[in-house]
């Protein structure tokens, strides 16, 4: 009897250790994971799930970023700046004021579903986002919108795709 409280006594003790450990473990990362990157909240409805919207992809490697004091240099090939009109169809994403870094695509391969790009049509230039890629017997085309439409925008090809806004600085 005396044998057997002595080890389920050493293992409750190991088991107590483990647990702590885990414990500890799950605090440490929880809190280096929150100090160090942000994390999106979502809403939890059904309703909000179902007005998801993709976001843009990737330009701007970490490692051409450099921070300063009084600073930040971006290093970023072949970028100009735009500016954007009051039409409302990009708010609240952006608006008249709002400053753009923007690209001249150098294929459709560099464009994808989520990207914000400057179009013409009917001698306009349209900034809107892609919300479909996809391939007609005449090659790739893109489906835009703008984020405040209801409406999706015709059929664009490469051709009409000027620009990437791959920064937006308020």
């Amino acid at each position: 009897m005396e044998k057997t409280l002595k080890i389920m006594s050493v293992v409750l003790i190991i088991l107590f250790g483990i647990v702590a450990i885990l414990l500890l473990d799950i605090i440490f990362i929880k809190a280096y994971t929150e100090t160090e990157t942000e994390q999106p909240v979502t809403a939890g409805s059904v309703q909000s799930m179902q007005t998801i919207k993709y976001s843009p992809g990737n330009f701007i490697d970490e490692k051409d970023i450099k921070i300063y004091d009084d600073e930040i240099i971006i290093k970023i090939k072949n970028a100009s700046l735009s500016k954007y009109k009051s039409s409302g169809s990009m708010a609240p994403v952006f608006n008249i004021g709002a400053n753009g870094i923007i690209i001249q695509p150098e294929s459709e391969d560099q464009i994808n579903v989520g990207d914000i790009t400057t179009f013409e049509k009917n001698n306009r230039l349209i900034v809107h986002r892609v919300i479909k890629k996809s391939t007609d017997k005449q090659g790739t085309y893109f489906i835009t919108k703008g984020d405040n439409n209801n409406f999706n925008d015709p059929k664009i090809r490469f051709s009409d795709i000027k620009y990437i806004t791959i920064a937006i600085i308020y």
